[in-house]
């Protein structure tokens, strides 16, 4: 799973987007005219707020009984891989956010922390959930 703080990674991006399931290419009208748009400035989280997100996390995964094989907590996105239990994804990443975002406002925090939606990925074969595990872990926070 991954998901982005509100206004760091607009449709058009010039890192590339992701729209629908398909990784898109940059535009950068599109990207200019989401910025424009966009009711506050982008959120880009502190070290002391990624660390509260990383442990507010941690906490909901052992409330939820989940197991989290990584986790990274970026200034602009978390990306997160958790072993499938049979919960349904969208219920997963509402439970991380919500926790993640309860956790910034106790210490401070005020507004909108994260983007609407996230992005996701499942694993099939032992190969491919190395190669996420991976990709999350090269991401230090």
């Amino acid at each position: 799973m991954t998901w982005t703080t509100y206004g760091s990674w607009l449709q058009g991006d010039k890192r590339k987007f992701v729209k629908n399931g398909r990784v898109l290419p940059p535009d950068s009208d599109l990207a200019e005219s989401n910025l424009r748009n966009l009711k506050k400035p982008p959120v880009s989280l502190t070290s002391i707020q990624k660390q509260i997100v990383h442990h507010a996390i941690i906490a909901k995964s052992l409330q939820l009984r989940q197991k989290i094989l990584a986790l990274s907590v970026g200034n602009y996105h978390v990306h997160f891989v958790v072993a499938y239990d049979g919960t349904p994804i969208e219920n997963s990443v509402r439970h991380y956010k919500n926790a993640a975002l309860v956790a910034l406002r106790n210490n401070g925090f005020i507004g909108r922390v994260w983007s609407t939606g996230f992005n996701k990925g499942f694993c099939f074969d032992e190969r491919s959930l190395r190669n996420r595990i991976d990709y999350v872990n090269r991401h230090p926070e």
